[in-house]
């Protein structure tokens, strides 16, 4: 009897439970913040943020068991984690404010099934994405999620927090724990290195009187949630156009991520066969959470950086994650400790994590060659335009609302110059002239 690769590997409960608790505590801040970012902005009820809230754990429990089993072509069987991302939550707030919640929600019911009428068009045009394209897309990514790592340990600039030193701290003693579990632990307990130093940054918060546990337990036990919690979906193809175009972008990033992914856990990627398994996923979990209430939800970048640290290829650790997921959705007390843990603890935990896939970018980079001319203006010009608005935020700010919503987004403008210049060097010919020479 062969033994099955590292990816379909069964491990035992022990194991799963902690790994999967790992994958968890890194990334659970994401779907809190963006609940609480929209129900406050919209001025939402508390009961009502509890059932988003609620739905967006369920969700995202799903996802991941739909990305770490893929019945049906839905899912790539990789150890994926899905949340809802960043930019659509945004976009959702946006054309909330300007036409109404049951608008908002009809928007990306209809942008989840765009994503199945794109796909076929899109994977035509993969064979535009070399290692060159994907490798710079993932530094991009990779300096993107540091830096919403490091706002998690600082605080939003111009904030009265901002720069905190007990954040500060916390944040870089997480990361100092981190890194000496890495060091000096082994077995087990080293795979266990990011959730350790999760822990011990907690331990250090409340030593120091930074966390907020006072409220487990005020808001029931149980909590379900609730389809279609602002009424009926309301449809406008005008107002969903934002959320359209960004999901031509998480196809270009999910691309990425899926080759990225399989290069980690030693899996041959076939990206024609294998990406729109993880689009398929996205699309299908998405369109489940405009019935309700919530934004697009995307394979995510972050738990990647968790399996290349420690060394854990099950795609069936994602699979328990995506189990606590689904139980902290339903069970309140569970996530409103989660929630209790500071910001700058996970945040130094994030930054850490986070660091690790841009150093995968780069270490995909290296199998380019960049003496190559074309290459290296590739590569170079797409990581400007890329970091451009990571690193100078606000840059497009004075230009047309929908034309700037899309050029903030460095993971977009990135993959796009690059697939442009791709093409532009490698499969537009130059004109050639002929001489002839007469007799």
């Amino acid at each position: 009897m062969s033994t099955p690769h590292p990816v379909d590997q069964r491990l035992p409960l022990a194991k799963l439970l902690p790994f999967g608790l790992q994958h968890v505590l890194v990334m659970a801040a994401t779907p809190i913040s963006s609940v609480f970012l929209v129900s406050k902005t919209l001025g939402m009820t508390p009961e009502l943020t509890i059932k988003l809230l609620s739905a967006t754990f369920v969700l995202a429990g799903l996802g991941t068991l739909l990305q770490s089993f893929g019945p049906w072509r839905f899912g790539v069987r990789l150890p994926f984690v899905m949340l809802p991302g960043g930019a659509p939550v945004v976009l959702f707030l946006a054309i909330a404010q300007e036409h109404g919640l049951p608008t908002a929600s009809g928007a990306v019911i209809l942008t989840g099934v765009f994503y199945f009428v794109a796909l076929p068009l899109f994977t035509r045009l993969l064979q535009f994405f070399p290692t060159v394209v994907i490798g710079t897309m993932i530094v991009i990514v990779g300096v993107n999620l540091v830096k919403v790592g490091g706002l998690l340990v600082t605080g939003k600039p111009g904030s009265p927090d901002f720069g905190d030193p007990r954040d500060l701290l916390l944040g870089f003693a997480t990361v100092a724990f981190t890194v000496l579990f890495l060091r000096f632990l082994t077995g087990m307990l080293r795979q266990l290195a990011v959730v350790l130093g999760l822990a011990a940054g907690t331990g250090m918060a409340v030593l120091l009187g930074a966390t907020s546990f006072g409220e487990v337990g005020e808001g029931g036990v149980f909590n379900l949630p609730d389809p279609l919690p602002f009424g009926a979906p309301e449809f406008s193809l005008f107002a969903a156009l934002p959320l359209m175009v960004f999901a031509l972008v998480s196809m270009a990033e999910a691309t990425g991520q899926t080759v990225l992914n399989g290069e980690i856990v030693g899996k041959e990627i076939d990206p024609r066969r294998d990406v729109p398994r993880t689009i398929r996923g996205d699309a299908l979990i998405s369109l489940l959470g405009g019935f309700f209430g919530t934004s697009l939800m995307v394979t995510s970048g972050e738990n990647i950086g968790i399996v290349r640290m420690t060394g854990v290829r099950s795609r069936y650790v994602t699979a328990v994650a995506g189990v606590m997921l689904v139980v902290i959705g339903v069970v309140t007390p569970i996530a409103e400790v989660i929630n209790g843990i500071p910001a700058a603890v996970v945040g130094g935990t994030a930054i850490v994590v986070f660091a690790v896939i841009t150093v995968l970018g780069i270490q995909l980079l290296r199998q380019v060659d960049l003496a190559d001319h074309a290459n290296s203006v590739i590569c170079a010009v797409a990581l400007a335009f890329g970091l451009l608005p990571i690193l100078v935020p606000g840059v497009y700010d004075r230009l047309p609302s929908s034309l700037s919503t899309f050029l903030d987004s460095g993971v977009a403008v990135g993959a796009f110059v690059a697939v442009g210049l791709n093409i532009a060097f490698h499969y537009l010919r130059r004109p050639t002239t002929s001489t002839t020479t007469e007799k």
